[in-house]
């Protein structure tokens, strides 16, 4: 035993009379589990101690605990199971809905926006015609007065097919009746073919070439706009006395010395005479960049007067139909 002490030398005799263990530290604390009594102290398992190298803690403390790593002087903490998972309970459910219900939010936040910036360019697309903004107050006059005329010949129709069926259910009275009404249908389908001569209130309006001839184009554009403003019944007359009936398929065509209608030649200057309310026809002829304005750019010139009274007395001959049948 002697021999063991002087072996061991005086490091480990001091350690032993200050009551420590041989090999601590005598700065660690002992042990709360030593007794009184002089006991060994008991060792702390919260860390791992090697001679050569430094410790790695292993406790639950705050510092946590230790392990030796070789050929380095400090300790690295490693944390617990129960630090490395999150906090269980509503906290953490909320914070894993979050992103969720974020992104949710945007994504109904962008269709919301989408949604009223086409309710608000709807409502302008509907408030608004860019068509009529830039119209002049003559053509919107002409566009009304027309509306206003076709509106009044929808009318007059209504109460004449409906006069006519009162008079067809009343009895005695409906042969009579549906006679007098086949006798007029009959009178208006003539009309429109060039088949019957027409009297009624209207317009003539001469084409007469100043600098150079009138075109065929012009007098057709002229033609077209009367019909769309509610002529119902026309000729055309050249300066030779010739005079042709135009109907749905009377066509125009230049030709030498003048212009050719539906085949026959026509000399200049040129009228047409047409029957139809006289105030929408002449306002639809004078609209600005309209027939009065083409045909004086063009180097001639247009002449329109309202009559109340006109005839309409060139017929075009009927042609017997090959193909088509009427649908009973």
């Amino acid at each position: 035993m002697a021999g063991a002490s002087e072996r061991n030398g005086p490091a480990e005799a001091a350690g032993r009379s200050d009551g420590s263990a041989p090999g601590r530290d005598p700065g660690t604390p002992k042990s709360p589990d030593a007794t009184a009594g002089g006991a060994d102290p008991v060792v702390d398992r919260g860390e791992v101690s090697a001679d050569d190298g430094p410790t790695v803690r292993l406790s639950t403390t705050d510092d946590g605990p230790t392990v030796p790593l070789p050929g380095d002087d400090e300790t690295v903490p490693i944390p617990s199971a129960e630090a490395a998972e999150p906090p269980a309970g509503p906290v953490s459910a909320g914070r894993r809905l979050l992103p969720r219900l974020t992104a949710a939010n945007a994504m109904i936040g962008v269709l919301l926006a989408l949604l009223g910036f086409t309710l608000v360019v709807q409502l302008r697309t509907n408030s608004t015609d860019a068509s009529l903004e830039t119209t002049r107050q003559e053509d919107l006059v002409r566009i009304l007065s027309d509306l206003d005329a076709q509106e009044e010949r929808v009318r007059q129709d209504i109460a004449g097919l409906e006069e006519s069926q009162r008079q067809l259910n009343s009895g005695a009275e409906g042969r009579q009746a549906a006679l007098d009404e086949a006798t007029r249908r009959a009178d208006e389908l003539g009309i429109l073919a060039g088949t019957l001569p027409a009297r009624g209130p209207g317009l003539t309006v001469s084409f007469m070439p100043v600098s150079k001839p009138v075109a065929a184009s012009r007098v057709l554009d002229a033609v077209q706009e009367l019909r769309g403003a509610g002529a119902e019944a026309m000729q055309i007359s050249g300066g030779d006395g010739a005079t042709v009936r135009i109907i749905a398929s009377t066509y125009f065509l230049d030709a030498e010395g003048g212009i050719s209608v539906s085949g026959r030649r026509l000399t200049g200057p040129y009228m047409i005479t047409v029957i139809g309310d006289p105030k929408t026809m002449q306002t639809a002829l004078n609209i600005p960049g309209g027939v009065v304005a083409s045909v004086s750019g063009d180097g001639g010139n247009v002449a329109i007067q309202e009559r109340e009274v006109v005839d309409v007395t060139a017929l075009s001959p009927p042609k017997d139909l090959q193909h088509a049948r009427p649908v009973s």
